[in-house]
């Protein structure tokens, strides 16, 4: 079992970041940045072709983190895989020595720069979780038994700013059933409403850790907002808005977010986008009362 399982397990308070590959083959800038947060985390999430940009693979920075040391979450989406190289991936990623999965559809390519890609969608979230529990008990999805079988911790993702809501707790029941132990949400700011979401869905036996993101402009923000499912209250528009230093009111509202948070929630996943450095700092001041 996984060190982040175990902790998941212990009903302790989990800490997971997100880093993204770079396009291209230098990375160093992304190995600095690892460096300044995994000994502060539970977990580093590894993109896969996020936003359907093409970018180093996931599997080799995820085996990088792990010859480091640090915990990696290799996210693998539906998007560019049938289900054969989706479960030769899942095979591939546990023999580098990488047990922590997080599922999920994955961006459509017309939102990227290759919009002429055909999306391939063979099997959905629910199907690839089905398909790693599988691989486990030593079959895979054609009925072919195994030599030596894989071990994962899987996790798949939850929004719970979306509406009709009941479509995203729905969803959230059928990845538990497939095999999902935790997830991880899209990013929170109105921690009140969360906390409604939180409420519900406890009973279902799983850890959810909520996505929290780092503001650095106004222009930022309008790009968040945009996204679908990505509610800002109106309140934390007006504090980026009105700041001096837009960054340093940023790292204000994701410290107090994560400090809020930790009063109920099973934990949270911290999406800096790029300014991984600031993440040392967002913790020790959502540390401080």
């Amino acid at each position: 079992m996984s060190k982040l399982c175990q902790k998941l397990k212990r009903n302790e308070f989990v800490i997971t970041a997100e880093l993204f590959p770079p396009k291209g083959t230098d990375i160093g800038n992304l190995m600095r940045r690892a460096e300044m947060i995994g000994p502060l985390v539970d977990g580093i999430n590894v993109t896969d072709n996020q936003r359907a940009s093409m970018r180093l693979g996931s599997i080799a920075v995820c085996r990088l983190l792990h010859e480091k040391g640090f915990p990696p979450i290799l996210q693998m989406t539906c998007r560019d895989r049938n289900r054969i190289a989706l479960q030769s991936d899942l095979l591939s990623a546990a023999v580098l020595g990488i047990e922590n999965i997080l599922v999920l559809s994955g961006d459509h390519p017309n939102i990227g720069e290759y919009k002429e890609a055909k999306g391939v969608y063979d099997i959905d979230p629910v199907q690839l979780l089905t398909a790693a529990r599988m691989l486990e008990a030593g079959v895979d999805l054609a009925g072919k038994k195994l030599k030596g079988s894989p071990s994962f911790c899987l996790g798949a993702v939850v929004n719970p700013t979306a509406m009709p809501l009941e479509l995203q707790i729905l969803m959230m029941e059928k990845k538990v059933k497939a095999g999902a132990e935790f997830f991880q949400t899209q990013t929170i700011f109105d921690v009140a409403r969360y906390r409604q979401f939180h409420d519900r869905v406890r009973g279902f036996g799983v850890r959810v850790l909520p996505g929290v993101t780092l503001l650095k402009s106004m222009e930022f923000v309008k790009f968040l907002s945009s996204l679908p499912g990505v509610t800002i209250p109106e309140t934390v528009v007006k504090r980026i808005a009105g700041a001096a230093d837009p960054l340093e009111e940023g790292i204000r509202i994701c410290a107090e977010t994560i400090r809020e948070l930790r009063t109920f929630a099973d934990g949270v996943h911290i999406m800096a986008i790029g300014m991984e450095e600031h993440i040392p700092r967002i913790l020790a001041a959502a540390n401080n009362s």
